[in-house]
């Protein structure tokens, strides 16, 4: 096994949203629990996770995760007013939850094991038009939203990018983080734009 699969523990961020590999998402931190977390890890340059929230809320008592989550980076910070931190973030590689422990902050620690990562794939011709779609969604929000590199011939890539911005409800969105084939998780989702479209 390559040590890639080596279990490691990563603070986690149950949030409801579900983020994918290679996206950007800003968060604005408030509880003290997430406040030291995000400090830690830009002091340590390290990652934490984000996980959708299968039940429970965003803030109080822990919520219950899914178990496929995704590693993010803070590539930016700003602190507006005391007790407020905004960052940016950018998403990494999936990970699985293998278990939680909850620190006294209410903090949870998940021991988790990396998903490898999907090789980059061609898109097939009868998809051009989700591609269509994502070009013309990038053109209207910006690079910002979506940063460079910009794969639109690799179904990983518009697949996941898709799958963030796309009005899914938010169990959709998680089955099709935790697919490992690009191919059928561009198919769903060109489906659900021909019914919009029509």
């Amino acid at each position: 096994m390559s040590s890639a699969f080596e279990q490691t523990t990563l603070p986690l961020f149950p949030l409801n949203t579900v983020v994918f590999p290679g996206g950007v998402l800003p968060l604005r931190i408030f509880e003290q629990r997430y406040l030291d977390m995000v400090k830690q890890a830009i002091a340590d340059n390290t990652p934490f996770g984000i996980c959708a929230i299968r039940e429970g809320g965003e803030t109080g008592t822990p919520a219950v995760p899914y178990v496929v989550g995704t590693c993010v980076r803070v590539t930016d910070w700003d602190m507006p007013q005391t007790g407020i931190l905004h960052i940016d973030t950018l998403a990494q590689e999936r990970f699985v939850i293998r278990s939680i422990r909850t620190e006294p902050s209410g903090l949870l620690i998940g021991t988790v094991e990396a998903v490898s990562s999907e090789a980059a794939t061609a898109v097939p011709d009868d998809l051009e038009l989700a591609v269509e779609i994502l070009r013309h969604i990038i053109g209207e929000h910006g690079d910002a939203h979506f940063p460079a590199p910009h794969q639109f011939d690799n179904a990983v890539w518009v697949g996941y990018r898709l799958s963030e911005v796309l009005p899914l409800k938010r169990s959709i969105k998680q089955n099709l983080l935790e697919m490992n084939d690009s191919v059928t998780r561009l198919r769903i989702l060109a489906e659900f734009l021909k019914k919009q479209i029509n």
